[in-house]
């Protein structure tokens, strides 16, 4: 039986659980591989308790797990794109497979390691960098290979659809009162800025599009936007309209004036008003789900964990398996599927396609003056702008004011912004006007 030593380098959440799995499943994974999969190395800065390593050897410097002729396959679990991008680098110099849960790793810096690695002939896996044990990776780039995917939405940050989530359950708490529960839960850090401004999602749906489009990894074209200024009140306007408000990344390709002419690429991530008959909508708590639209599958739906040391592991150990089954074969050869399931000189760099070119639905909430007349100016300036409303409703007035949330048609997103900007400068119009992309999948 082939033997395959797996070098973790990162002890925490996910490196524990990665151990305790593959220690945990050896059997079962002999079964599955016809390999001895074992860790051999792991590299951290201390012991965790729940890990046995009596008979593993360990090192506290990171780099002595990837310069171990002993070691196979290298597991970065370190998180960050600092140290971890060295330590990926080192991996493929020399000529280990590298399993990462770096997002920001791969959205970053994954072309230019991407083309190391098939240079030196090894493969870089990261399932677990996007949604968990979720395997939307697979699903892309396996399950969905004879597809045309034409777009990719879904919920991909826990901590966000956490707070959300109950902000719309739980009484009348506001978005700073929530996020105080899920940093005592667990859910969210200390500095929440990466989940709830938007930018973890952002990684992963950087990902994602080029997993479905077979464009180069482009972060820095992402529009990015986050939950902090979502209040209450939308949330409960939204669901008198019959939407949910989500936090989504949402990819996709948008055809030219011809058939064969692609325009471009979208690639945003922002709260988002659903329909409540959609599966996303119901789609609670720290669950993550990504749906995916194709030409033949049609739109499918993936759902579960998005975090936490089991199912990121149980996607981590996935993917060790995946190379193990190959080097079983050939000890030298390398993954049978490409990295971002295209071969590298058929990626194409799309232009990315403007967030203010997009065409959505929007929500839109402001505060007017009670007086007649007001709302025959307000649909007017709409009017001007090219924009209908599909639904309406109007609050009754306190000290002469009255409120007005409304759903648009589709539009495009600059005509929208021309109108709020028009209407923001009415003597009539009070406050900041609240406005929300709505999207139906």
């Amino acid at each position: 039986m082939t033997k395959v030593n797996i070098g973790i380098c990162g002890l925490g959440t996910v490196g524990s659980g990665t151990f305790n799995l593959l220690r945990t499943n050896v059997a079962e994974i002999a079964r599955k591989t016809g390999v001895d999969m074992a860790v051999s190395h792991v590299g951290c800065r201390r012991d965790h308790p729940d890990c046995d390593l009596s008979h593993v050897k360990v090192s506290r410097d990171v780099f002595d797990v990837v310069n171990d002729p002993e070691v196979h396959i290298v597991c970065e679990l370190i998180g960050g794109d600092d140290v971890a991008l060295e330590l990926v680098k080192q991996a493929i110099g020399n000529g280990k497979h590298v399993v990462t849960a770096n997002k920001a790793l791969i959205a970053v810096h994954g072309d230019s390691l991407f083309e190391l690695a098939n240079v030196k002939g090894v493969s870089i896996m990261f399932e677990a960098a996007i949604a968990g044990g979720i395997p939307i990776v697979k699903a892309l780039r396996e399950g969905l290979a004879g597809n045309q995917v034409h777009w990719v939405a879904g919920i991909i940050n826990g901590t966000s659809n956490f707070i959300l989530s109950e902000m719309e359950t739980a009484g009348n708490r506001g978005f700073e009162e929530v996020l105080k529960q899920a940093q005592e839960l667990g859910y969210a850090e200390a500095d929440p800025t990466f989940d709830v401004e938007g930018i973890d999602a952002a990684h992963k749906l950087t990902i994602l599009s080029s997993l479905a489009f077979g464009v180069p990894l482009n972060f820095a074209a992402m529009y990015t936007e986050g939950i902090s200024e979502i209040t209450v009140e939308d949330i409960g306007y939204a669901d008198e309209l019959g939407f949910k408000i989500k936090h989504l990344g949402i990819t996709r390709k948008v055809q030219g004036r011809q058939a064969d002419d692609v325009a471009g690429v979208e690639l945003r991530v922002h709260p988002t008003l659903v329909p409540k008959a959609q599966m996303l909508s119901q789609v609670s708590g720290v669950m993550n789900a990504v749906m995916v639209g194709s030409d033949a599958a049609g739109a499918t739906m993936y759902y579960g964990a998005g975090a936490g040391a089991g199912p990121t592991a149980s996607s981590v150990v996935g993917d060790l398996i995946d190379l193990s089954r190959v080097m079983s074969k050939d000890s030298t050869a390398t993954h049978l599927v490409q990295n971002l399931g295209f071969v590298p000189e058929a990626m194409q760099a799309l232009p990315i396609i403007d967030i203010t070119e997009t065409v959505s639905c929007f929500y839109l909430r402001l505060k007017v003056h009670d007086d007649s007349g007001v709302l025959a100016r307000i649909t007017t300036v709409l009017s001007e702008h090219g924009i209908g409303i599909d639904s309406m409703i109007q609050k009754d007035a306190t000290s002469g004011r009255a409120l007005i949330a409304l759903v648009t048609d589709s539009v495009v997103e600059r005509n929208v912004d021309e109108a709020v900007l028009k209407l923001q400068s009415m003597d009539v119009v009070d406050g900041d006007i609240a406005r929300i992309r709505v999207e139906m999948f």
